[in-house]
């Protein structure tokens, strides 16, 4: 669970910054499920400079509420939750040094989007979050406010998860804890599992991926795995901890996302698989196959270039599907290899996605 968060400020000296507005957005992976905006009266003057960027001013904040009136909802919103900011030292600091001002020790495990941007999408020129959001298609509005500016992150969140090949972001999530009897928690585990398409990865303790499935009901295909009573099956269960999945809307792309990330972290109880023959050619050698997303807004995209496998991404504006550069920035690389064209093959002959566009 996440806990996205933007906070704008007074300015002024470090750590006597007052807080002017906040935004939560309590996000699960795959919907927003609670939010908190608020402007805050800080009780002191804004910097010039600040008034100018965000537009908040000190006459705004007369009657908004202070700090201490609002500190028992953003505990509520985050409690259970990785915090999630672009520049999350910042955001974390400041609100930290608040909760101290209450006599209250906020902790709370943190991500930045700045620092797994620039490890997931590297070599870009800037991170600041308005160049990184119009470097990949990111629509912002009110920028340099709260709410606009969390929307913004949690946007790109979503598509440094769909990006995150080696999982850093859901290894960085995953507790630690003691080895325990795992029977009882399986029925929990299954609750919360989709009954949507995708890939689902059973982690250790450590956040170390030890199986990969994926399927057009998750839930069934997970529930399948924890009835089988094989030896290897009573092994994986034992060694097991958590499961993680992401949603992918089209089958193709569970596909090609399961055969990537089998090659990439190599799990020890998924059976090697078979050497695939070489692959007849695409019936066009440049297409973008267009298909459903994970939600009704957004559609998937399958990039062929050259006859080969580019990589995979989602949508949610004609703009981005139709602007190559944007596309490009958009999917996720895959490797280009036999496996990945046959699979896309096979599936064109035998499914139809909504619509190929030839370039």
């Amino acid at each position: 669970m996440y806990a996205i968060i933007d906070i704008e400020t007074t300015g002024g000296k470090y750590n006597e910054e007052g807080i002017t507005e906040i935004a939560i957005h309590k996000f699960d992976g795959i919907d927003i499920i609670d939010s908190f905006v608020s402007l805050v009266n800080p009780e002191k003057e804004i910097q010039p400079f600040v008034v100018n960027l965000t537009g908040i001013n000190n006459k705004m904040l007369r009657n908004a509420p202070k700090f201490y009136e609002v500190a028992k909802r953003i505990v509520e919103i985050t409690n259970g939750c990785v915090l999630v900011a672009h520049n999350a030292s910042f955001d974390y600091r400041i609100l930290r040094t608040e909760f101290r001002r209450l006599g209250y020790e906020f902790d709370i495990p943190t991500l930045c989007t700045v620092e797994l941007s620039k490890i997931i999408i590297p070599g870009l020129e800037s991170y600041s979050l308005g160049k990184l959001c119009r470097n990949i298609g990111i629509p912002v509005s009110d920028r340099h406010r709260a709410n606009g500016d969390a929307l913004a992150t949690l946007k790109l969140l979503q598509i440094l998860l769909q990006k995150d090949k080696d999982k850093i972001i859901v290894k960085k999530t995953i507790k630690t804890g003691n080895k325990r009897d795992l029977s009882k928690k399986l029925l929990t585990i299954l609750e919360d599992m989709p009954l949507e398409t995708g890939v689902f990865y059973l982690h250790r303790y450590n956040g170390d991926i030890v199986y990969i499935g994926k399927g057009k009901n998750i839930k069934k295909v997970v529930n399948q795995v924890f009835l089988q009573t094989s030896n290897r099956s009573r092994a994986l269960l034992k060694e097991m901890s958590s499961v993680s999945f992401d949603l992918t809307g089209s089958e193709l792309i569970a596909q090609l996302k399961f055969n990537e990330e089998i090659i990439i972290h190599k799990p020890k109880f998924n059976k090697n698989s078979k050497p695939t023959i070489e692959y007849t050619k695409y019936s066009n050698k440049n297409m973008i196959l267009v298909d459903k997303g994970r939600v009704v807004s957004e559609k998937s995209v399958v990039l062929i270039e050259n006859n080969d496998y580019q990589g995979f991404g989602y949508t949610d504006l004609e703009n981005q599907i139709n602007n190559l550069e944007i596309l490009k920035n958009l999917i996720t690389t895959g490797n280009s290899h036999k496996d990945q064209n046959n699979t896309i093959i096979k599936y064109l002959k035998n499914q139809t996605v909504e619509k190929i566009i030839r370039f």
